[in-house]
């Protein structure tokens, strides 16, 4: 006779239906997570069924935008804190919600993955990255290698795991997450080799991360290592160069058609950088390398509204992250976790002190990196949702042991997370890397005004930059680009050219179409070295007063 629901299953069925499987049966009942018969058909949506929903949905949000705070003061990850939530949602929380559609889960984590790397990408500064790239790529493949093999061999002869299993759980925990590196990095003043190298890296690894774990994870004997190295290779190479082709056509269009609305841009670059992912994954490519690198083109391309469009891919990001790791939360049976505590605890020590430190010396080998950053490399190797999510392919192909190695990768990213981010900027002043970071960039907004020939530049001086104590005369933007408006303290003034500029200022600069790059230029220049800039080389070489 089949088991019927419980009366709590009954009761959440009207909002968990709407979230995936519905909730798990009362004892007796062999499936798990999936009411049998009748009950399992679809019912459409009411619009009552909508206001709960949204209710929930709001409600979660705004307690995970207040925890941002909590872990901003302490220094833990934020994405700890989502996880907390989704865990206390879950079926052995106060929210008895019973999730545990890992298909749906691997799917949503992927389209969440696409816009955290997109904002990512955005954000990245190809100044700081071009110099890391071949340092990056190294770690991304070589130390991936020497990462997988050393945390296999550890799971297979310290935990006892057969050797499919430990090869899964070693490529699953080889990526470096991009949401915990860019979300703890920017908080931290290092310097740009290391910072482009960690950042460059996190959007790497994943590519050839998820091929070893699909093959892994496949049923039949998994193929030569020569056979993944080569589709390793070939995937990443479409994914490179369908995400620069996508990024260099979308920026090439978005800087030559006006768009009749700035909300229009943040848009048009999302769904450009999307368009990468899409195009790359079904050429058979990496769809996450792509995206990464059409984001990064479009983010260096001085595209309009370019902080706004910022603004627009942080916001999503953000929600990508909260809705991501809060469903990767409610996919945990914490009660079930208690005999993997300490394999997962054992396995991390083996990736974080060995395998990880292992792959830094071995992937920075050829590029001479000093011990110190080699060392903050190691420590820095941050994971997150990444591992947790590529966790979930075993389980969605059915492998044997597969709940037990997502438990495992689960604590696992918990406890070295919560170990790692707060003790990153510590080790960062011990190892005396966060001296000497360079000036904050200025943000600057840019409006074209297609009528005039013209443009708007919107500046922002920030907490750090050089143009603090410069006057608006020593600032020396070329003919045909003037500074107008000065907003300090929030009043507005016409300043004169002995104006002296303040950290939190906001100017208004008119320059006209062919001085705009050059104005540009020359203001990012005097942010970066001050009123000396053209004379000592930083930035805006051949501008001239």
């Amino acid at each position: 006779m089949p088991a019927r629901p419980s009366r709590k299953c009954q009761e959440l069925g009207k909002v968990t239906k709407y979230l995936g499987p519905k909730c798990v049966p009362t004892a007796g009942s062999g499936s798990r997570g999936h009411l049998p018969g009748p009950a399992r058909r679809e019912q459409p949506l009411t619009v009552h069924d909508l206001n709960q929903l949204l209710l929930i949905c709001s409600v979660v949000l705004l307690v995970a935008v207040a925890a941002v705070r909590i872990s901003s003061r302490s220094g833990l990850p934020s994405l700890l804190v989502y996880l907390g939530i989704g865990v206390a949602m879950g079926q052995d929380g106060i929210g008895d919600i019973h999730w545990d559609n890992a298909e749906m889960t691997q799917v949503i984590g992927y389209a969440a993955l696409v816009v955290i790397l997109a904002e990512g990408g955005l954000g990245t500064k190809w100044r700081e990255v071009r110099p890391a790239l071949p340092a990056a790529s190294s770690l991304a493949l070589a130390g991936v290698a020497v990462s997988v093999g050393v945390t296999a061999t550890g799971a297979h002869y310290l935990i006892g795991l057969d050797w499919r299993q430990s090869l899964i759980i070693g490529a699953v925990v080889s990526s470096t997450d991009a949401a915990a590196v860019f979300s703890v990095l920017r908080r931290i003043p290092l310097p740009a080799r290391v910072k482009g190298v960690l950042e460059a890296e996190s959007g790497f690894n994943d590519a050839p991360v998820v091929i070893l774990v699909v093959s892994f994870s496949a049923a039949g004997p998994v193929e030569h290592w020569y056979v993944l190295i080569a589709e390793i290779a070939l995937e990443l190479a479409i994914g490179a160069a369908i995400g620069l082709a996508v990024g260099w056509l979308g920026s090439f269009g978005l800087r030559h058609v006006a768009l009749p609305a700035s909300g229009l841009y943040p848009i048009a670059v999302m769904a450009i950088a999307v368009t990468a992912y899409a195009a790359g994954a079904m050429a058979h490519g990496s769809g996450f390398l792509a995206v990464y690198l059409a984001a990064m083109v479009l983010g260096n391309a001085k595209l309009p509204h370019s902080p706004a469009t910022r603004g627009f891919a942080e916001g999503l990001g953000w929600i990508a992250q909260i809705g991501m790791f809060v469903l990767l939360g409610l996919l945990v049976t914490p009660h079930e976790m208690g005999d993997d505590i300490l394999p997962a605890i054992v396995i991390g020590l083996v990736l974080t002190m060995v395998a990880r430190p292992l792959s830094v010396v071995i992937g920075l080998l050829p590029f001479r990196v000093p011990w110190r950053e080699q060392a903050l490399l190691s420590w820095a190797g941050l994971r997150g949702a990444v591992p947790i999510i590529l966790a979930t392919i075993p389980m969605v192909n059915g492998v044997e042991g597969s709940h037990r190695i997502f438990n495992i990768v689960f604590v696992l990213v918990v406890v070295y997370t919560l170990v790692q981010g707060p003790t990153l900027p510590w080790l960062a002043g011990k190892l005396r890397l966060g001296e000497g970071a360079e000036a904050a960039d200025l943000g600057i907004e840019s409006a074209p005004l297609e009528r005039l020939r013209g443009h708007l530049l919107s500046v922002a001086i920030p907490e750090g930059s050089k143009m603090h104590g410069v006057e608006v005369g020593e600032v020396r933007l070329p003919t045909g680009a003037a500074v107008t408006l000065v907003v300090r303290d929030g009043t507005s003034f016409v300043p004169l050219p002995t104006t002296v500029l303040r950290r939190g200022d906001e100017l208004l600069v008119v320059a006209t179409d062919p001085v705009r790059d050059a104005a540009e230029q020359r203001l990012r220049a005097v942010g970066q070295g001050g009123k000396l800039a053209g004379w000592l080389g930083t930035g805006g070489d051949g501008v001239r007063a």
